[in-house]
């Protein structure tokens, strides 16, 4: 009887010890799928955190503005673009479309997404003190699995360039047709005065004909320096640099404009130190210095004075100007002076005569030289117009 209570008591030890052993052993199997379990949802929200933080990173390096609305209309996600456009601070989570972008057709637009599945090509202006945007919106409605709203996605272009572009080329030409217009005009009225019978008189005939000549000629100027101006713009044209003395360059077209110096009665001084040597093309430098000096004697005072001087930098790069003691040149001029066509007086500008291009293939060749073009002047004081030009390697 004891041996058998021994024998039991042996058994219900062992089996408890046995017990207790695998209790054990669950709890740290149980204990380490815990810890796996815990380590893989560390893991993948730390996963979670950098593909959101790429995601947010890639659309802020995006050129287009993106804004993600919930279904209430709230922002989940807007990028850096998107902010810049509005002018509205980031983050601009949790805020409705309308606080960020103070936009009502912006507003509108993420409201019609709940009666259409996309809004494409949509175009808007947001007006602005100084310059106004255009603004092309692509957006495109969220669902969920049940198919119901779950918010929207709108993607604005800025076409703002693109406008002042399209804004420029019609202005370009309607001043071609205007400039073409005039000369061809006036050709076809001397020719048809001849053709009725003004040929007849010799006196009339010579005059008609001066007019034909001084107006194809206008013409001539006009298209060579349109042909010049697109070479310029395709980057096609190639500088032949070589060393350049500015003392010669200038002292050549001086000589070159002294006729038209003289009737005018102006003095053209060639102030340049004999030293400076720039790295030119000697053709092309001919043609800057020859479009400022003639604008210099044409629009400066009668009897006036036009200095032409030099200097070097501290950059090391030399600096020209060409200086004229005329009437001046408005602030809002200067900041157009260089545009094409533009023209400060447009009456005087039309009484002397030229394509309107001058300046801007000044611009145009000096940049292409790596310089830089400017002009400085007071109404009442003379204009004085700068361009700069790299050194000569000795």
């Amino acid at each position: 009887m004891n041996f058998l209570l021994a024998f039991l008591l042996f058994l219900a030890v062992g089996f408890a010890a046995a017990w207790t052993a695998e209790r054990a052993r669950r709890q740290r199997t149980e204990a380490a799928h815990l810890r796996e379990i815990d380590e893989q949802r560390t893991h993948r929200e730390i996963e979670l955190r950098a593909q959101t933080e790429r995601t947010v990173a890639l659309f802020d390096r995006m050129i287009e503005g993106l804004i993600v609305i919930d279904a209430g209309g709230r922002i989940r996600l807007a990028n850096r673009a998107a902010g810049e456009l509005f002018g509205f601070p980031s983050p601009a989570i949790g805020r409705t479309i309308l606080e960020a972008t103070r936009h009502h057709e912006v507003a509108a637009l993420a409201t019609r997404l709940d009666r259409e599945p996309e809004i494409l090509g949509h175009e808007l202006r947001l007006e602005a003190v100084e310059n106004s945007k255009f603004l092309q919106v692509n957006a495109l409605a969220l669902r969920d699995e049940a198919g119901g709203r779950d918010g929207a996605i709108l993607v604005f272009h800025d076409l703002t360039q693109l406008r002042q572009l399209e804004s420029v080329r019609q202005e370009f030409v309607a001043n071609v047709s205007h400039e073409l217009r005039t000369p061809l005009s006036l050709i076809k009225s001397a020719t048809e005065t001849l053709l009725d019978g003004g040929k007849e008189d010799a006196a009339a005939l010579t005059r008609f004909l001066q007019i034909i000549e001084k107006h194809a000629n206008r013409l001539t100027l006009l298209i060579d320096d349109l042909l010049m101006l697109s070479t310029l713009d395709s980057g096609n044209m190639r500088l032949n640099l070589q060393p350049v003395s500015v003392r010669a360059g200038v002292s050549e077209v001086i000589s070159d404009l002294k006729s038209r110096a003289s009737l005018r009665g102006a003095v053209v001084e060639n102030l340049v130190a004999a030293p400076l040597i720039a790295d030119a093309d000697p053709d092309r430098l001919r043609q800057v210095l020859s479009n400022l000096i003639e604008n210099a004697v044409k629009y400066g005072r009668l009897e006036g004075r036009v200095t032409v001087s030099a200097r070097v930098l501290e950059t090391g790069r030399i600096e020209v100007a060409v200086c004229d003691d005329g009437p001046g040149i408005s602030d809002e001029a200067c900041a157009r002076i260089f545009e094409r066509f533009y023209r400060a007086d447009k009456a005087r500008s039309r009484e002397q005569g030229g394509t309107g291009l001058g300046l801007s293939i000044v611009k145009h060749v000096v940049q292409a030289h790596g310089g830089e073009v400017r002009v400085e002047s007071k109404l009442g004081s003379g204009s004085t117009f700068f361009f700069t030009l790299g050194t000569a390697k000795a």
